[in-house]
């Protein structure tokens, strides 16, 4: 769909990147680190200084007591991670509950993995998790459970009753939960709740998320992986197959990120700045004749636009970037049934105020034309 926003002209909410810049202070840091040479490979599993800049953040933000040297792995991005936690963890016919709407990769790392994906479908409008659900998924192979809180691409952030739910269902069933937890730092209303802090999953989870989005570096690959001292092992073995080490002097750069250095304050701003940018564009899709919820966390809107067009959401996506010059991604990326998305497509906020300005209105210009 970057494709297609290009050619059209298109403003681009289908692709999640921002467009606005790093922070300066990150980009100081890259570039000290370079200049000071480090510039050859960095320790595997992730320089030390990373580790235990990890290590401190879990600690600090959620009482999370983690070993830098036996449960930290830093890997080239959060993509990565979770390629190398599934090869590691699946054996053939394994299977692993995903709960969707999902991010796209978590069906194909399965299957890379030679495990099976057995999808949990969730009901919109409110995608709640619920542990009699999930117990009708688990089978005598599944091994574990997926979930990214907040969601990409609903904007859902699962509660602590829906987490203490997977909770129960995990140690019923001996289960591992591996959370993909890159968008930790933006969460609308309420404490991000890792579910590795809730009792008795602290051995059984691996919890995944890396720098791309709190820090607006998406481009630099910087994942990490938190996961008990036994899980990591194997974790550790096939990354270092898998890309041998994440960027040696952007892990310089992560390190003063996860640090104290970037102050609450920065935190504090970069939500205050995404709710904004939430808030606009959800009314303007919803005056364009969209039907959606406020996302809770992360920076998407999955839309539902049923009352404005039949087309299926591969063509409506396509006529969006053309006519009305604005592009999403179709919603039946996010689902293994691809009807389920049929009348779904996704945007993105993580883009300047001028950006989703001038894409609202574009889309009450279309939506004036009644196309």
């Amino acid at each position: 769909m970057t494709r297609v926003s290009d050619e059209a002209g298109a403003v681009n909410l289908a692709q999640g990147f921002p467009d606005f810049p790093a922070p300066g202070v990150l980009k100081d840091e890259a570039c000290r680190a370079i200049h000071e040479d480090v510039n050859q490979y960095a320790m595997t599993w992730g320089s030390p200084r990373l580790r235990h800049a990890l290590s401190g953040w879990y600690e600090r933000r959620y009482g999370m007591a983690v070993d830098p040297d036996r449960e930290i792995t830093v890997t080239c991005g959060a993509t990565e991670a979770m390629a190398s936690v599934f090869l590691a963890l699946f054996d053939p016919e394994d299977e692993v509950i995903v709960p969707e709407p999902f991010y796209e990769n978590y069906g194909p790392d399965a299957i890379l993995a030679g495990a099976r994906p057995r999808f949990l479908s969730l009901a919109p409008p409110d995608y709640r998790l619920t542990p009699d659900r999930i117990r009708e998924s688990v089978g005598p192979r599944t091994r574990a459970i997926v979930l990214n809180t907040p969601n990409n691409p609903t904007g859902r952030a699962f509660s602590r009753s829906e987490l203490e739910g997977v909770a129960d269902v995990c140690r019923e069933h001996d289960l591992v939960a591996i959370t993909d937890e890159i968008y930790e730092c933006l969460r609308y209303e309420g404490p991000h709740i890792p579910i590795a802090t809730l009792p008795g999953m602290s051995d059984r989870t691996i919890t995944v998320s890396g720098i791309s989005k709190t820090f607006s570096v998406t481009g630099w690959r910087v994942g990490t992986v938190v996961a008990p001292e036994d899980l990591t092992g194997a974790i550790r073995k096939v990354h270092d197959f898998l890309t041998v080490g994440a960027p040696a002097p952007l892990q310089e750069a992560a390190a003063y990120a996860y640090g104290e250095d970037m102050g609450e304050a920065y935190f504090d701003e970069l939500l205050s700045r995404y709710r904004s940018r939430r808030d606009l564009l959800v009314e303007g899709l919803r005056e364009a004749g969209f039907i959606c919820g406020i996302p809770e966390g992360a920076y998407y809107i999955l839309a539902d636009f049923s009352e404005i067009s039949a087309e299926g959401d591969h063509s409506f996506a396509r006529t969006l970037a053309r006519e009305a010059g604005v592009a999403p991604v179709p919603g039946s990326s996010f689902f293994h049934d691809p009807e389920l998305g049929r009348s779904l497509v996704r945007f993105t906020f993580c883009k300047e105020m001028e950006t989703l300005e001038e894409a609202v209105t574009r889309l009450r210009t279309f939506a004036g034309a009644g196309v």
